[in-house]
């Protein structure tokens, strides 16, 4: 048995080698360090931006008339649980999510002289309506805790990733209800848009702001629009409509009207209206609740309740889009700063 000796020296040798010689080579690379590296990468996971958790929003708090920073992220919660209700479908919550972190990104690039000095936003419908944690808790009650969870999940969801035309942020204009179709921006603005073009929006006749009705007095109607309604007992034509279906010219006893003018000055829910005279009254009927440009949050959530997800949703609203990382464009807005 002694000559086996040598051979089986030689075969603990090598089976030594094989255990051994991996772990000092995996050692290296095994410290606590790069585990928690890997972690945090596997969390964030592709496409989301680190700057997020970084980049403050300066916030004109239009009460209190004070500026209150917090980060982006945390900002986009509380507009979501300003401006769309919790109980929407999580698709919606996350277009909506998307939609309010684009609108902030395009403001922080762009600037905004008429703010107070130090704010990036104000936190009203001029820009987008904000509320912060203990704003919600006093607002929602005993069900401000799933409200908020099921919020920051659809930020969490969507986070670093914003609405980009030709490589810029959008303008993501939203308004509650449409009357059946979105309108062209030149339509309400000035400006032609061409991510923001009239589209289909049939879900909205479920919204419970669909139609409205408001009954105004002859003497308040010609007074407001700074007329004088005709002996003949009629109110108005209308002789040019939109892409969207609204009113875009009504003539009043030799007076022309833009439909949003009519809109502002006797503050309709929308400018897709239409009217009639009852005694001493003009009782107007509207369509829609907003102005008709860009998502819908009514169609939204029509959307995934038919089970769209929130990138067919905000593509259908926001014509050419592409939904991309903020990484770049928040390193403008720290570099502007």
């Amino acid at each position: 048995m002694t000559h086996l000796k040598p051979v089986l020296i030689v075969f603990s040798i090598f089976i030594c080698i094989i255990f051994i010689v991996p772990t000092l080579l995996v050692l290296p690379f095994s410290s606590d360090k790069e585990k928690t590296n890997l972690n945090e990468k596997l969390e964030a996971g592709p496409g989301i931006s680190e700057l997020a958790d970084s980049v403050e929003v300066a916030v004109y708090r239009s009460g209190k008339k004070v500026i209150e920073k917090l980060p982006l992220e945390q900002y986009v919660v509380g507009v979501l649980a300003g401006e769309m209700p919790a109980d929407f479908e999580k698709e919606a919550l996350k277009a909506q999510a998307l939609a309010a972190r684009t609108f902030i990104v395009n403001k922080m690039m762009s600037g905004d002289s008429s703010l107070p000095k130090g704010a990036d936003v104000t936190d009203t419908i001029n820009d987008q309506v904000f509320k912060n944690p203990s704003e919600l808790a006093s607002l929602w009650g005993a069900d401000a805790e799933w409200k908020l969870e099921k919020i920051s999940e659809a930020v969490l969801e969507t986070k670093g990733q914003v609405l980009t035309y030709n490589g810029k942020p959008i303008f993501a204009a939203f308004f509650s209800t449409s009357n059946g179709y979105t309108e062209n921006s030149e339509a309400y603005w000035q400006n032609e848009i061409p991510y923001l073009r009239s589209v289909k929006s049939p879900w909205d006749e479920k919204s419970p702001v669909f139609t409205d009705q408001k009954i105004v007095p002859i003497t308040e109607f010609e007074q407001k629009l700074g007329v004088k309604l005709p002996e003949d007992g009629t109110v108005g034509t209308i002789t040019l409509r939109t892409e969207g279906k609204r009113v875009a010219n009504v003539d009043i006893n030799g007076t022309s009207f833009t439909g949003r003018e009519i809109r502002d000055k006797l503050g309709l829910k929308s400018s897709d209206f239409s009217w009639y005279l009852k005694d001493s009254h003009i009782v107007i009927s509207t369509k829609g609740n907003g102005h008709g440009v860009g998502m819908s949050q009514y169609g939204a959530n029509g959307m995934a309740k038919e089970g769209k997800d929130y990138k067919e949703i905000v593509t259908h609203y926001y014509k050419g889009v592409e939904i991309t990382t903020s990484e770049k464009l928040l390193q403008k807005v720290t570099a502007q700063r």
